[in-house]
């Protein structure tokens, strides 16, 4: 029967062909699919991205439903999609599975069973022990740090103990001179490949001025061997790192392995200290010693709320161990949260938004005993020339 309607189409030709459609192959309907973890999934519309694995940072636009189809949460709700990292159990189970199924420009439903969402637990709308109901757009794949490929390359040596292997060269570009401002990407790893901290996963590459002691001296020297657009894994051994104590997620004598693309390499700009000729020095109850330099007219500053300052601090013998005018970046800090030296807590504190202050920090009010080696010496009284920029 089917080939006698065959021949009648093919007969009456052009003028009833889309009568013969009916033979066409048909797509099929997306379908759920169950993972051995009981999740059910389903790709309404597929995209042609990447496909997110662990570690990456994912966007998402989404709405969730209890099964009788309330909604209990939804991106639109909060204004825009939400961002958050695979694997790092920053959302439920069902979630981390799922998306990990899905392409950059997928959507995707889900029907998450309690196991792979809130058990037994009740969180806002979602009563324990709930099945729930996603619609999943999945609008961007940010990957993770991959470390280099090596393979091949060259280890080079240096008298200290460096060792770098330049793994894309750009030898016509500019090379970095002591004193520019450098913009590095990076990820650090200890040598058991434990990433310990990367600008590439936070998105935001990393300036500094190199050879002026604001770095591990390793970084400091091989900074300075690499070209505009090189990249390169520099292997530093403890030394020229963080040293025998190590330094908060360092263990002590460890040998750091930095895979590094040099971004970008600018002339140094050049702070001037203040004027303090006939300004009146003032000292606190702490021991904090201060100098109005000129005076603005904005908001003062205070515990919770948020200062932005460019500033230059100066150790005793006059030179720059750190500076936000250097790097072209004022930094940004809520006030009375203990994310800086005590001087400056108490003496940002005292400041209105435009102020110009300089501010003599005790070492008892700086960095202690210690110091911070090996940039900041032991029991240093620090200087530090502030602009309060903004108060929010």
């Amino acid at each position: 029967m089917k080939k006698n309607i065959f021949i009648v189409c093919a007969a009456v030709g052009i003028l009833i062909f889309p009568s013969c459609k009916l033979f066409r192959k048909t797509p099929k309907a997306p379908v759920m699919t169950t993972t051995s973890d009981g999740l059910q999934y389903m790709i309404t519309t597929k995209g042609t991205g990447i496909q997110p694995q662990k570690g990456d940072m994912v966007t998402v636009n989404y709405v969730g439903k209890l099964m009788n189809d309330t909604v209990f949460d939804a991106s639109e709700k909060h204004g825009k999609a939400y961002t958050f990292r695979i694997g790092d159990g920053d959302v439920i189970k069902g979630w981390d599975e799922g998306i990990m199924l899905m392409h950059e420009g997928d959507k995707a439903s889900f029907v998450v069973p309690p196991s792979l969402a809130y058990a037994d637990k009740v969180v806002g709308k979602i009563p324990a022990n709930s099945t729930l109901k996603f619609d999943v757009e999945l609008v961007k794949v940010t990957p993770a740090p991959r470390p280099f490929d090596i393979a091949g390359k060259d280890t080079i040596t240096t008298a200290s103990g460096l060792k770098y292997i330049l793994v894309k060269s750009n030898p016509d570009s500019i090379k970095a001179v002591k004193g520019d401002k450098v913009t590095v990407n990076y990820s650090g790893y200890l040598l058991d490949g434990k990433m310990f901290d990367s600008s590439v996963q936070r998105g935001e590459p990393f300036s500094f001025n190199v050879g002026k002691g604001q770095v591990i001296k390793g970084w400091d020297e091989a900074l300075l061997l690499l070209h505009k657009g090189d990249k390169a894994r520099l292997i530093i051994p403890y030394n020229i790192a963080y040293g025998e104590k190590g330094y908060g997620p360092i263990p002590p004598a460890a040998t750091l392995v930095f895979d590094v693309e040099m971004i970008n390499i600018a002339p140094e700009p050049k702070p001037t200290p203040y004027d303090i000729q006939g300004k009146k020095v003032q000292t606190t109850a702490s021991g904090l010693q201060y100098i109005v330099i000129s005076q603005g007219t904005g908001a003062k500053a205070e515990a919770g709320k948020t200062v932005k300052v460019d500033y230059t601090g100066y150790l005793e013998d006059g030179s720059i161990f750190d500076s936000s005018v250097e790097r072209g970046q004022p930094i940004e800090f809520p006030l009375g949260e203990k994310r800086v030296i005590p001087g400056w807590e108490e003496g940002i504190a005292l400041m209105h938004e435009g102020d110009k202050f300089r501010l003599i920090i005790p070492y008892n009010l700086a960095y202690g005993e210690q110091g911070r080696p090996p940039v900041i010496p032991a029991k240093a009284t620090l200087t530090f020339d502030v602009q309060l920029i903004s108060v929010k």
